[in-house]
């Protein structure tokens, strides 16, 4: 049984619940190269065969756990207007990845999604997810006149984000706040010029 048949409720959930938690655990002490099904199992207390029936796999596992992180609200940023909105939501981001206790998780299922299709699709996922969870600062703003009509927020909010990732996987520069500041008022430049309007 793979982990998208998992029928909701009862056992069955608090078995799913019980080893995402084990799977985060291990993927923040470990990172996705120190993950195993064992070591899932033992901090889960779902037994090993349980684990290996329905996930199948560390892949599978940590494919699971963004398939069920990316249905959890988010906190979108409501500030009252788009530059705030946007300021707040790479911030947001950046809190993600650099925070001592928690910021080695995403940056795991990054690592493993590279390496794996299973997990890229999930992360593909997941990304699109909270696209749509962020769409309200876009569509605020439409509304207060502050961008155009038609305005793709998904475009938006990819690129305000994507200044962020560049540093932390792919050049190695210093991120921080004044950084992820840049990239939002970036983000919202472009915006307000109409480059991320969706043609007729």
């Amino acid at each position: 049984m793979s982990a998208g048949t998992l029928r909701p409720g009862g056992r069955t959930a608090r078995v799913r619940e019980a080893v995402r938690e084990a799977t985060l655990a291990e993927l923040g002490e470990k990172g996705f190269e120190g993950l195993t099904v064992e070591s899932v199992a033992r901090r889960s207390g779902v037994h090993k065969t349980t684990v290996y029936r329905r996930w199948g796999s560390v892949e599978g596992l940590a494919a699971d756990a963004l398939d069920l992180a990316g249905g959890e609200p988010w906190p979108v940023p409501d500030t009252g207007t788009v530059e705030g909105d946007l300021r707040e939501l790479t911030r947001l981001v950046l809190t993600g990845f650099t925070d001592p206790a928690t910021g080695s998780i995403p940056t795991a299922f990054i690592s493993a999604a590279m390496r794996d299709p299973v997990v890229a699709k999930a992360l593909r996922d997941f990304f699109a997810a909270r696209h749509r969870q962020s769409a309200p600062i876009v569509e605020r703003a439409v509304a207060r006149g502050e961008l155009p009509e038609g305005t793709d927020a998904a475009d938006v909010v990819r690129t305000a984000v994507a200044p962020l990732y560049y540093r932390l996987f792919i050049s190695g520069e210093p991120v921080d706040e004044t950084v992820a500041d840049r990239a939002a008022a970036t983000a919202l430049a472009a915006a307000r010029a109409g480059a991320f309007v969706t043609p007729a």
